[in-house]
């Protein structure tokens, strides 16, 4: 299916072609209708928000018409345009070929012109498909066995990486059967990934704005109340990795570990897996299966090995973990549980001053090839228990959930 956007200032043409789409609605959706001529801003956050293949845009005023031509090849290469006009006069069709476009459809705009319209686009997008290029990076964390402390890592990751100056992040929770970065962090928004996907499609500024929430530069996107039963779309995924990975610079995605098949979409499109293992024989024993695994699907070469809660009283050393393992360790972090309860009651990340806190900011500083930044925001947690619960914001609200 063809995704496009329409761009034009007159409002009541602009609904007129997108009714007229309407009938082709298994063949192309209509991402946002645009009524004006967008700045340089607005048009680059719809093309990484919508990803358009097509552009419907009106040449009334030709001359802003060939600046948005002009800067969408400079933003992304392959994306195809259909111009729309009041009339296919000798004077309008020179101005869309010095653009470089070849399709016009003109009011009233009849089906036929738009299907044969759509038929020469739709070709010329196969043979060249639009290269969005990813403006970020995927980690996803995966515990080798439940109870490995996979959430906490990448809560506190993800925490010190939005901290770095001009870096946006978002934290994902994809355990959609036990998923709980919701209590840790105290959040009342009540939407969630499911709403994401299934709205897909209308996803915007205003839109996305309400479905996360924002906590100390971070935003999170929950994965709603337990329901086992759940059944995700891998393809779907697949797709909001992409909007994920085209508006923001780091994605951090908490996952279950019981490797579901959209839990491996996620996998696929992460820059490095996180597999987070403690210093015990039966962590150690679903370390290596999962590892095996990953190798089966030619993912190893992604994955990272993270040895959590190490203390002096460990059973095995970092080094031993690695002899049983036959992989190195990539990294250790401590085990202060004291550290973590705190954080868990006030609702927040973990101090970064602590010694574990320092270890989240030294390996974001790392991913990023930036210095450490240490400064911290805090929520007291009986300020949360007081607190009325705000209204969102955002000037659309949120379809409900089917």
């Amino acid at each position: 299916m063809l995704r496009t956007v329409i761009v034009g200032p007159d409002a009541k043409q602009a609904q007129q072609l997108a009714n007229a789409l309407s009938a082709l609605a298994n063949e192309l959706s209509v991402g946002r209708v645009l009524l004006d001529y967008p700045d340089e801003g607005e048009l680059v956050r719809t093309l990484r928000t919508h990803a358009p293949d097509v552009i419907f845009l009106s040449f009334e005023r030709s001359d802003l018409a060939i600046k948005i031509v002009e800067r969408v090849a400079q933003e992304v290469e392959g994306v195809q345009f259909v111009a729309y006009h009041r009339d296919c006069d000798a004077a309008t069709l020179r101005e869309i070929m010095r653009a470089g476009v070849r399709e016009l459809v003109a009011e009233p705009f009849e089906l036929n012109a738009l299907v044969e319209s759509l038929r020469n686009v739709k070709t010329l997008v196969e043979q060249r498909p639009p290269l969005y290029t990813a403006k970020g990076r995927i980690y996803s964390f995966l515990p080798a066995k439940a109870g490995s402390g996979a959430t906490t890592m990448a809560l506190n990751l993800s925490g010190a990486l939005a901290r770095v100056p001009n870096t946006r992040v978002l934290l994902s929770d994809m355990d959609l059967s036990s998923g709980i970065l919701r209590f840790l962090l105290k959040i009342r928004n009540e939407h969630a990934i499911m709403e994401v996907l299934e709205h897909l499609h209308e996803l915007d500024e205003n839109l996305w704005q309400q479905l996360v929430t924002t906590v100390a530069k971070l935003d999170v996107l929950h994965s709603g109340p337990m329901n086992p039963n759940v059944r995700v779309d891998p393809s779907q995924v697949h797709d909001v990795a992409q909007f994920w990975l085209r508006n923001y610079d780091v994605v951090c995605v908490d996952l279950s570990g019981n490797l579901e098949r959209y839990s491996l979409e996620i996998l696929r499109d992460s820059q490095q897996v996180f597999l987070v293992c403690t210093p015990e024989v039966p962590s150690l024993h679903l370390t290596r299966e999962k590892l095996a695994f990953l190798k089966s699907l030619d993912l190893d070469s992604r994955v990272a090995v993270v040895l959590n809660r190490v203390s002096k009283q460990s059973l095995l050393t970092p080094q031993q973990v690695q002899d049983v393992l036959g992989v190195p360790v990539m990294h250790n972090f401590i085990n202060d549980y004291q550290a973590v309860n705190s954080a868990t009651r006030a609702g927040e990340f973990v101090d970064p001053k602590s010694k574990l806190g320092m270890q989240f900011t030294d390996l974001a500083a790392s991913l990023l090839n930036k210095p450490r930044v240490e400064t911290t925001s805090k929520r007291k947690f009986l300020e949360f228990l007081s607190a009325p619960t705000q209204a969102l914001v955002g000037s659309r609200s949120v379809p409900s959930s089917r």
